[in-house]
């Protein structure tokens, strides 16, 4: 009966907290509904008309993207998997997404990407991050899991 009510309770917070049960392809840690079609075509939307005019339509960034330009900023880079962007947990991509690069980055870093969390919500958040992970390379989502598994950035 204790392990029942466990369960229960368990399904219900996640449920509540909007992370849901993470599915067979998706480790425990990972927030981000990369795996669930409908959450990842729903992101799809929200990163056309957000995202993609900095980033791409295809994910791939701007050229250049690590030499700035004459004004010290970064071209935005690319979210492919073939950028930096994997190298951090889901938490860490959210916050970055909610409240811009500069104020995550601290120490005057200077960043064009403002931070969309008066424009998005978590809901919109999460799915956004999830059609980015579901178009990286297999080998770079498992990788990416086992950083959400430790729970820090990788170099």
């Amino acid at each position: 009966m204790i392990r029942a009510f466990t369960r229960a309770a368990v399904l219900v917070l996640a449920g509540e907290a909007g992370f849901g049960i993470a599915s067979a392809g998706a480790t425990p840690a990972s927030i981000l509904p990369y795996d669930d079609p409908a959450e990842v075509e729903a992101g799809s939307a929200v990163y056309e008309e957000n995202c993609a005019s900095c980033h791409g339509g295809d994910l791939q960034g701007e050229a250049d993207w690590q030499a700035r330009d004459g004004e010290g900023y970064l071209p935005a880079p690319p979210l492919d998997g073939t950028g930096h962007a994997w190298h951090h947990p889901d938490e860490q991509l959210l916050e970055v997404v909610r409240k811009g690069v500069a104020a995550i980055a601290g120490g005057g870093y200077k960043s064009r990407m403002e931070g969309f969390g008066g424009v998005l919500s978590d809901a919109e958040l999460r799915q956004v991050l999830a059609y980015v992970k579901s178009r990286w390379p297999a080998d770079v989502i498992a990788r990416h899991n086992q950083i959400n598994s430790q729970g820090h950035a990788h170099d």
